[in-house]
């Protein structure tokens, strides 16, 4: 069996940041997903499940209610190995043209002091499993150490 694109990708050498997965085409629209690497693969712990699934709420919510992406945002959601995010935009795109998106998106969630969107029993199957604090810590760290003076290696997988 073929390994998929995103098992091609040199997780030694990848560091945290806003990368282009892969590029598909649905009728006549690209879909661009967006790997938004928030924690050193394999260097670092990975994310717990409760901070990924209130960041998941939240930026689904924060990214279906945007002005301009609204429309074109198809999915958001964690990945398996919980060191980061899938996002997937209609339209074709590179990941310096969502920097800015990104940056709205996780101030967002580092100042969100609220109740978390579909975070009860009737909203969500898993609502207990959740944590706000450590959600806007980590959207604080993504903030400051990627997307703030973002460069080229955490912009572009490593060859």
């Amino acid at each position: 069996m073929e390994k998929i694109t995103s098992f091609t990708i040199d997780h030694i050498r990848l560091v945290p940041g806003l990368y282009v997965s892969r590029k598909d085409t649905v009728g006549n629209t690209t879909v661009t997903t967006f790997d938004i690497r928030m924690t050193n693969p394999n260097e670092e712990p990975v994310m717990n499940t409760a901070e990924v699934h209130t960041i998941e709420h939240l930026a689904a919510t924060f990214l279906r209610n945007h002005p301009v992406f609204g429309s074109k945002t198809i999915y958001f959601g964690p990945m398996g190995c919980r060191t980061g995010f899938y996002l997937l935009l209609s339209g074709d795109y590179e990941s310096k043209d969502i920097v800015p998106l990104m940056t709205e998106l996780f101030t967002f969630i580092r100042g969100f002091e609220d109740e978390v969107p579909g975070a009860s029993a009737r909203d969500c199957g898993n609502y207990l499993d959740m944590n706000l604090p450590m959600a806007r810590y980590l959207a604080k760290r993504y903030l400051e150490e990627v997307l703030t003076g973002i460069t080229e290696r955490q912009l572009n997988y490593p060859s």
